[in-house]
């Protein structure tokens, strides 16, 4: 079996093909390159790490079962894989799952920074986690595309190209639908907004998300 350094040149629709082919090193590299995306972009669709889990492993078994179905001219590999992960959630969400709370991600940090109106002045951990939570709330309501588009581009942090490519639509959409879902959510986030408000007319010293 080669090693896997042998491969460390070569595309994802390479590895691909020679994952099919029966290279397991292949195909551990290929997963190791896309796996991340995959449960990343996972998490935030479904608030939930073992669902994020659990199509992170559904979708790499999926691959070498009908990664045949690729066509390089489509697209690239991790767009096809991220069509397979974006059935799998269409399918699990219809359950009812647990809420988790988002980790303190640097992306949703960001994020939340860019929605909420001087996030420094919500204090104490509770009221970050708070925060968090309503963020992660606020996408989860979005209509799919609008959710789909800012976890891609804001929280996978995915490039307007590449995001276009997963969701098989143009640059042009992508911007169109990311500003009308920050929108969409900093109206949603308004009440967080006037709780922190609240807290700044209190005279209470705030601390940094």
């Amino acid at each position: 079996m080669a090693s896997i350094e042998t491969y460390e040149d070569r595309s994802d629709a390479e590895l691909l093909k020679a994952a099919l082919a029966g290279d397991e090193d292949a195909f551990l590299l290929l997963y190791a390159k896309l796996k991340g995306g995959v449960f990343r972009y996972a998490f935030h669709m479904t608030s939930s790490s073992s669902v994020a889990e659990e199509v992170t492993q559904e979708v790499f078994m999926t691959l070498l079962k009908e990664g045949t179905n690729y066509r390089e001219a489509r697209g690239d590999v991790g767009a096809f894989v991220f069509g397979i992960a974006r059935n799998f959630i269409r399918r699990l969400k219809r359950r009812e799952r647990r809420y988790e709370a988002l980790p303190d991600d640097d992306a949703v940090l960001r994020l939340a920074a860019s929605l909420v109106t001087e996030p420094e002045a919500l204090q104490r951990k509770m009221m970050r986690d708070e925060s968090l939570d309503q963020l992660q709330a606020a996408i989860a309501s979005l209509p799919e595309h609008y959710a789909q588009t800012v976890i891609l581009c804001d929280l996978c942090e995915l490039s307007y190209a590449e995001a276009a490519s997963r969701l098989g639509c143009a640059v042009g959409t992508v911007r169109s639908r990311l500003n009308r879902a920050r929108s969409l959510l900093a109206r949603r986030l308004k009440p967080m907004r006037s709780a922190e408000i609240g807290i700044r007319d209190t005279g209470t010293e705030g601390c940094v998300i």
